[in-house]
């Protein structure tokens, strides 16, 4: 399970070196092939391979006809691609995604449950901060998440 913030750098070249907690993770659960996507133009969002192949196998239950899943295609294959690790550990983002979402150079690299996010260090903080100067959940925020996340009695 990839968890927490892990700062640094895309290189000149477009490639994103794996902080180590998240390296040593990929290497001994998923191996170095991944999925690299967007799903708004604002962050890539890293699958390693198995996870990506688990949303494929959903999808497949859905029927092809369905509009939600012919724009969720649509927009992760627009932004996708295929990415193998490297043997130093880094992962070329799609030149697509590194220039919509402007990643580039300062990244914040988020752990996301099964996959990784990467955004653009300076534009994050200033989505996350709003018109505060700390980054917080304000109380509608924790209403909501207790909402969606406490059982349904019955």
């Amino acid at each position: 399970m990839f968890r927490g913030n892990h700062p640094t750098r895309v290189d000149e070249k477009g490639r994103l070196k794996l902080p180590a907690d998240f390296k040593r993770e990929v290497d001994e659960l998923y191996g170095p092939q991944f999925y690299i996507t967007s799903l708004d133009g604002k962050r890539a969002k890293v699958y390693p391979l198995k996870a990506w192949e688990a949303i494929e196998a959903s999808l497949q239950k859905m029927s092809p006809m369905d509009p939600v899943r012919k724009k969720f295609l649509d927009v992760t294959n627009y932004y996708g691609q295929m990415a193998e690790m490297d043997a130093q550990g880094r992962l070329l983002i799609p030149q697509l995604i590194r220039d919509t979402a402007t990643v580039k150079g300062e990244v914040n690299v988020l752990g996301s449950q099964d996959h990784l996010e990467v955004v653009n260090a300076d534009l994050f903080k200033a989505e996350v901060m709003g018109a505060g100067s700390t980054i917080e959940l304000s109380a509608g925020d924790l209403a909501a998440f207790a909402e969606k996340t406490t059982p349904k009695s019955l």
